[in-house]
């Protein structure tokens, strides 16, 4: 038998065909793209060759070939010719992209308008020509620097929080605080409630640590209360997961009753609720978050990365005093410090007034944005919040994996709904589209009309 025999060696990935559905070659494409996102085909892993994948499933090799190439053109894989297909470095538990030296319009990504970045950057380079910055590069102020603390409360209170500065750390963006918080205060079989669709990131880090994720239904208005109750009635949650202001990845805002209601059933069934929110400027005036309303059980937390820069990677974390010493031991169990510099970068911002005013050039560019993106697809929210990002049904005769691939043929990148649900029925119902991320007016303009004409042309066949 030749040395080179399937028998010979295990395939390095397999689909059972009775989890499948048509067309084939997509659903082939998902579940591989869900093995790489969440870690299970490590990268650089050779990929079964696609006419053994074919015999296995006993299906047509150009059905192996299309959902090959569905994960290529999504940077998921990649082809050495003669040597075979491989998982591409970098992607798992991350959001797929497309490189930024393509042709492609980006709209999956949220990227946080870059135009301010020379602002900050010569904020930077104030900072590191002081005489004495040396102690930027040392193994100091884990937890933030006392000015740091204060910038952050500031910070805070601009946008609605009050709390001391014994209630507020530093740490090296949202994904590092949520880490510390799961780490800290969960353990593994924990269960904590989130939205249908929710953050991926989240999904990862809570199959990571081996944490259970509730799925919760939702409407208008967010997360149902009633549907929470009735999951804290018949199931043992610890916590709940919630972005309260322009939930990523739906676009909800959440409205002060909702946010009442929840409050009262964390209360009632002692959760712990991590308060995700990024979103924050965004807000309108005068709605509290969930801090404010239920300030003993809620860890709340503020990243920079969407109002300043996403290089700087801070988040400040307010949480109850008595959560404070098991915070900081899980911050220094995980060892990632916030790096000093950018600390210091965002304290600067902050006390110079320069922070907010970038926040409010972001809005008004978002608000020019959001009058494009109405111009072609209408009002559809029941608000009028500036948001960075919409949450767009599609046909009923499409799926997401369909659109996001039809999107993709056609030079615009979006992301479907199946890479942030939380249960199967509700995977091929949205996109969601980013209208800060494409470079210019016109491109954004000239993405979102590809996608309508993808939505209003009812010849497109799809293939098994």
């Amino acid at each position: 038998m030749p040395i080179n025999s399937f028998e010979n060696y295990p395939m390095t990935w397999k689909i059972e065909k009775s989890k499948l559905r048509k067309p084939y070659y997509q659903s082939i494409a998902s579940y591989l793209e869900e093995d790489i996102l969440n870690g299970t085909l490590a990268e650089n892993t050779k990929l079964p060759p696609q006419r053994e994948l074919a015999d296995f499933l006993d299906l047509n090799l150009s059905t192996i070939t299309r959902a090959y190439k569905l994960c290529e053109l999504k940077g998921l894989l990649y082809a050495v010719t003669g040597k075979g297909t491989f998982v591409s470095p970098g992607i798992a538990s991350q959001d797929t992209f497309i490189d930024k030296n393509t042709s492609f319009i980006e709209m999956g990504m949220i990227k946080p308008f870059y135009e301010f970045n020379h602002n900050i950057l010569t904020v930077a380079r104030n900072i590191l020509n002081c005489s004495d910055c040396n102690w930027i590069l040392e193994y100091s102020n884990p937890f933030g620097t006392k000015r740091q603390i204060s910038a952050a409360q500031k910070w805070l209170h601009h946008f609605g929080i009050n709390t001391s500065k014994e209630n507020i750390l530093l740490s090296a963006g949202a994904q590092n605080a949520l880490s510390v918080i799961l780490i800290s205060l969960f353990k593994a079989g924990d269960k904590i409630a989130v939205d249908s669709f929710t953050y991926t990131n989240f999904k990862g880090l809570a199959n990571f640590l081996q944490i259970q994720l509730i799925s919760i239904d939702y409407d208008e208005y967010g997360m149902s209360a009633h549907a929470l109750l009735q999951t804290c009635k018949n199931t043992e949650i610890k916590g709940l997961y919630i972005m309260p202001t322009c939930s990523n990845p739906t676009s909800i805002f959440m409205p002060p009753t909702r946010r009442q209601e929840i409050s009262e059933i964390a209360r009632k069934f002692h959760l712990i609720i991590i308060e995700d929110d990024i979103y924050s400027f965004l807000s309108p005036s005068g709605v509290e978050p969930f801090f404010n309303i239920l300030p003993e059980q809620t860890i709340h937390i503020c990243s920079v990365s969407k109002s300043l820069s996403a290089g700087l990677r801070i988040a400040f974390v307010t949480f109850p005093i008595r959560y404070r010493k098991s915070l900081l031991a899980g911050m220094l169990n995980i060892n990632l410090k916030a790096v000093s510099l950018n600390g210091e970068i965002v304290a600067e911002l902050i006390e110079s007034g320069s922070a907010f005013d970038i926040v409010h050039k972001k809005v008004l560019l978002a608000e020019k944005r959001k009058r494009i993106f109405e111009s072609i697809f209408g009002e559809f929210v029941y608000d009028d919040m500036v948001r960075f990002f919409y949450w767009i049904p599609i046909p009923k005769h499409m799926t997401s994996e369909q659109v996001e691939l039809l999107a993709l043929q056609k030079g615009v990148h979006i992301l479907g709904s199946h890479r942030f649900a939380m249960q199967s029925e509700y995977k091929s119902s949205f996109i969601r589209i980013s209208i800060t991320s494409p470079n210019t007016e016109n491109d954004l303009k000239k993405g979102l009309q590809i996608i309508r004409g993808i939505f209003a042309d009812n010849t497109i066949e799809f293939f098994v």
